[in-house]
């Protein structure tokens, strides 16, 4: 079982086989819109325009658990995402990261990618898995780190 054997819906409402995304590097982020991190979304979307021709996709999750940073609808998501940050990635309807209503995807990256001193729950917005061509988990990334500090991993993983 891989990180692609789940399912998930866009925000425009339609239905993605995440095996879709199989043969290529991923970057999986749990976003939100009011965040102190939201500005990273330009630091993505510069990954993911340098780097989707080499077979590279970042995959946007918003999440409303961490300070409601993340309270509009899928439309208003969507406007602000394009409208700010001109996010061209695929981003996905919100959904929970922890907890017992954690959206099935996000329960299996943490327990193949558990964070500092081996805790599985998510700590706040922008926490980061970036997943190898077959879908398993290579890495995970703290809030804090900035897309630019992924590159490295992402070029490594490309010519795997």
């Amino acid at each position: 079982m891989s990180a692609l054997a789940f399912d998930a819906k866009r925000l425009n409402g339609v239905h993605v086989d995440l095996s879709e995304y199989a043969g290529k590097v991923a970057l999986i982020v749990n976003t939100a819109s009011n965040c102190g991190y939201t500005p990273q979304y330009q630091g993505l979307e510069t990954l993911y325009q340098e780097f989707a021709p080499q077979g590279f996709v970042v995959l946007g999750f918003p999440c409303n658990q961490f300070g409601q940073q993340e309270p509009g609808d899928a439309t208003q998501i969507s406007q602000f995402c394009e409208r700010n940050y001109g996010v061209s990635f695929p981003m996905f309807e919100k959904v929970d990261v922890n907890g017992e209503t954690a959206h099935p995807l996000f329960q299996y990256l943490k327990s193949h990618a558990p964070g500092v001193l081996g805790t599985e729950m998510i700590k706040w917005n922008f926490t980061k898995f970036l997943l190898r061509k077959d879908g398993s988990v290579f890495k995970r990334y703290a809030p804090q780190t900035t897309p630019a500090e992924i590159r490295e991993d992402i070029l490594q993983l490309l010519v795997e």
